[in-house]
């Protein structure tokens, strides 16, 4: 009978119940700091739009401020400049890079100052009239509060990634209700690793903030929705809304990108900046109020084809140009909710040269495909959009649509939205990974098992000869004193010994120290770490032994 191999499919030890205990805790958290985010953006709203302190819900849409409405932006983004320059800098952006970066270059720490002003900033920007979402702040903020509490545990950098994804999913979930797509946020962006150690925890969180949202937020899907199911020739057309909401996502990064340009040439403080932007988006609050805020009835109104096609095309001008120059220039915003309103209204806009199914479909299918396109996450944006609306019948044209968006991007873009930022701050992302092999491989499966070991009192001229003549069968052999491990020995080793006067024998060839072995349940991956090691400092000790040795002869 074969002995069994008793190892496991997932590397994994009891820490992770301890781990994922604590990622439910922070998803309860998140959830309540997405509570009070949401309520926030509300009583900034009331209070620069219409001069109440409230948090009731209201949409500055409805303000009646008329010029007044261009001023409120501006004095909102002098305030988020204020924020940033004397409290912290790390609040401007859209919060994604931003976690991202501290994930992958910043061991997963982020300080207290961006759990309280990240909110307080966004939410003044958002109120403010700011055209953007509530996702990018929660994201930001609910990892700050898990790196916090990770940081507070004194765990390994691993577990405190992990809460922080998982900080930031579960506030993604408490947002928009989509628990399953925020978990697919975390695997395709924040994660970049498929374990139990990290997709445990982080479902955890997920789900904990998904059953917390009623009891504070409303339950239920954000934009109710139901089409008809779909027919063959839905299939060209998805393939065209791909084609076109990734154009619109190149477009977009694009310019944002060049507009971040333009206000680095400026000759005045960031500080500033966020003012400027602040008046481009009061000028297009007034003349599109419908562009203002988070617009998420906006979003409801483009999905219900409620909206005429010159309302829409007028809203998706304005918007566009407001959140490209808003984001540029620094300022504190997310960019889901815009991505769905632009996708949305693209939608409307050449729904009706679409041949297939309800008119319906096609504002969802581009809102999910711009989504796809922009993040570079189209799984994602797929189950984002089923959860946001509960329709079942849209799956497959969002499926197709977001492929074809991702596919254009990932062709046409050197990198997204998310990771341009980081590139320009000279970090670079490689997105692709996979299983290391290295990792999966243990020692006993590729070691030589018939093994012909040197005796240590062997002459290093029978080692040359009996070892590594014409039948040589390894590079190199262990040699071996009494039995016990003493080294391995190679040919340029060997030869090099013969030119020692004082090396006779194999054994003289070695120090007192007995090197690093490998062990045959260890992996190859410990082994390839460990030579990289081992060559390192072998390398260090022939330079410095040649620098000094040449100048002490130089000196003779």
């Amino acid at each position: 009978m074969s002995k069994v191999d008793s190892r496991r499919d997932f590397a994994t030890d009891t820490r992770l119940l301890r781990i994922a205990a604590i990622a439910a805790v922070v998803g309860a958290l998140s959830t309540v700091t997405a509570y009070l985010l949401l309520h926030l953006i509300s009583i900034f709203t009331n209070l620069f739009f219409f001069q109440t302190l409230s948090d009731a819900s209201r949409s500055p849409t409805t303000n009646t401020l008329g010029l007044w409405v261009i001023v409120v932006p501006v004095v909102g983004g002098l305030v988020i400049g204020l924020i940033a320059r004397f409290g912290s800098e790390q609040i401007r952006g859209h919060g994604i890079p931003e976690a991202i970066e501290a994930i992958l270059f910043k061991k997963s720490k982020m300080s207290r100052k961006i759990a309280v002003l990240k909110p307080i900033s966004s939410g003044i920007a958002i109120g403010s009239g700011g055209p953007f979402g509530a996702e990018g702040p929660i994201i930001m903020t609910g990892g700050a509060l898990g790196s916090l509490i990770g940081q507070y545990f004194h765990i390994t950098g691993a577990e405190r990634k992990t809460l922080l994804v998982a900080g930031a999913v579960a506030g993604m979930t408490a947002v928009f209700g989509t628990p399953i797509a925020a978990v697919l946020l975390a695997v395709e962006l924040l994660l970049f690793e498929l374990r139990p150690r990290s997709l445990l925890p982080v479902a955890i969180a997920c789900a904990v903030a998904g059953f917390a949202r009623p009891l504070l937020l409303d339950p239920g899907p954000l934009f109710p929705l139901q089409t008809l199911p779909v027919d063959p020739l839905d299939l060209l057309s998805c393939v065209f809304a791909g084609v076109a909401t990734g154009v619109l996502s190149w477009a977009l990064s694009t310019s944002l990108y060049k507009v971040e340009d333009l206000f680095e040439k400026l000759p005045i403080h960031w500080m500033w900046w966020p003012t400027l932007g602040g008046l481009a988006v009061g000028i297009g609050g007034y003349l599109q109020p419908r562009a203002l805020g988070v617009g998420y009835d906006v979003i409801n109104d483009l999905l219900q084809n409620h909206l005429a096609i010159s309302v829409v095309l007028s809203l998706l001008f304005c918007k566009a140009i407001m959140w490209v120059i808003a984001l540029g220039s620094g300022t504190s915003g997310g960019v889901l909710a815009p991505l769905l309103m632009m996708g949305a209204g693209l939608g409307v806009i050449l729904g009706p040269i679409m041949p297939g199914s309800h008119p319906a479909l096609w504002p969802l299918v581009f809102m999910a495909a711009t989504l796809g396109g922009m993040m570079r996450a189209p799984i994602m944006s797929v189950i984002f959009a089923f959860e946001l609306t509960h329709d079942i019948n849209a799956l497959l044209p969002l499926l197709t649509a977001s492929s074809v968006a991702y596919g254009f991007t990932v062709l046409m873009m050197p990198r997204s939205i998310l990771t341009e930022k980081i590139a320009r701050r000279g970090y670079h992302i490689y997105r692709e990974y996979g299983i290391d092999p290295l990792e999966r491989h243990s020692v006993a499966e590729v070691m030589t098992h018939d093994v012909r070991t040197i005796d240590a009192q062997t002459t290093i001229i029978d080692a040359l000869n009996m070892y590594f003549g014409s039948q040589a069968s390894h590079r190199a052999y262990p040699v071996v004193r009494g039995g016990a491990y003493v080294g391995m020995i190679d040919r340029a080793t060997l030869s090099a010994g013969q030119q020692n006067p004082v090396a006779e024998r194999v054994c003289d060839l070695f120090g007192a120290n007995v090197p690093a072995m490998s062990l045959p349940d260890e992996t190859c991956r410990i082994i390839a770490n460990r030579l990289a090691i081992h060559i390192f400092f072998v390398t260090r000790s022939r330079w410095l032994s040649y620098f000094f040795n040449g100048a002490a002869l130089k000196n003779t």
